[in-house]
């Protein structure tokens, strides 16, 4: 609904543009950030500020959030007086973080004793398709609320009704990560393998991508961070490390044997130790280019 006035709680790299697309949209909003360097370029635009994720919520009945770890959402959610819980308009809190399934049902059961809704709303496609309106949104929640919050939603890009169960689609996105590293890694060192032989890398790069392992990394991550150095496609380490440990541990949980995401969330332990949890996790490719004595560049 255009005008419509809705709360957005962590603006940063991700909430930041998808706050920018609901204004271009016509949507009002009032906005919090721990950073004031966040919220300064939507404050600009018109959003008005609060002082608190609780005063969000006293202003908006539909609330937002992007936050980067579980222990920040719950925080954020349920942590004393300036939670959102304690939020005295809101009735619906979106969630468009990466928290696992554990953390989502958890916070749900407690909105729900305060008769707020919640909406699981993890998002992929990263800062670009933040930028673009074109991630894919994976949402759980009650039918009728999935269907009033559509246009809302589908600011942000294409969406996926997982279910109604909190939870779904976080499980949703925790396999959708846990896959992206992977093809991360392996082409990582299929690529330092390659070059170690004596191939170029432009023209492996462009074999694979006509071939059978062809992958999310090799027609992306690849092109765009890697073969021209600059590691910069967007995604923190830490961020990719902490997303295939909760996909580990929920797994774990339900039975479900993931040997290949142990050895990736080792890769990733390895990247981060090496340069820092901020480093581009398309630094796994340094890594193995360090191992190997090579430079993957073209």
């Amino acid at each position: 609904m255009t005008g419509q006035l809705l709360g957005f709680v962590g603006v940063g790299r991700m909430g930041g543009p998808m706050a920018h697309r609901l204004l271009d949209a016509g949507y009002r909003l009032c906005v919090y950030d721990v950073s004031e360097e966040a919220t300064g370029p939507l404050v600009a635009r018109g959003a008005q500020l609060a002082a608190s994720p609780a005063e969000v919520a006293s202003i908006a009945e539909v609330v937002l959030m992007s936050l980067p770890t579980p222990a920040i959402v719950r925080e954020v959610v349920l942590g004393g007086n300036a939670g959102i819980i304690n939020g005295s308009s809101i009735r619906t809190l979106i969630d468009l973080s990466t928290t696992g399934p554990g953390v989502a049902s958890e916070v749900a059961a407690r909105l729900a004793e305060r008769d707020i809704g919640w909406v699981d709303a993890p998002v992929s496609g990263g800062v670009t398709g933040a930028k673009a309106g074109t991630l894919a949104v994976m949402v759980s929640c009650p039918t009728p609320t999935y269907q009033a919050l559509q246009p809302v939603l589908k600011t942000f890009g294409k969406l996926f009704h997982t279910g109604e169960k909190p939870g779904l689609a976080q499980t949703a996105k925790l396999a959708n990560n846990m896959l992206a590293a992977t093809a991360l890694v392996a082409t990582s060192e299929a690529m330092a393998m390659g070059v170690k032989a004596g191939l170029d890398p432009k023209v492996l790069i462009d074999i694979i991508n006509v071939s059978s392992g062809r992958n999310s990394a090799s027609q992306d991550k690849f092109p765009r961070a890697v073969l021209p150095g600059t590691f910069d496609f967007g995604f923190a380490t830490a961020l990719s490390h902490k997303d295939v440990r909760l996909c580990l541990d929920e797994a774990q949980n339900m039975g479900v044997p993931m040997l290949v995401g142990a050895a990736v969330l080792e890769m990733l332990a390895v990247t981060k130790a090496r340069f820092g949890p901020d480093s581009d996790f398309t630094m796994v490719a340094k890594v193995l280019e360090e191992w190997a004595g090579v430079e993957i560049r073209g």
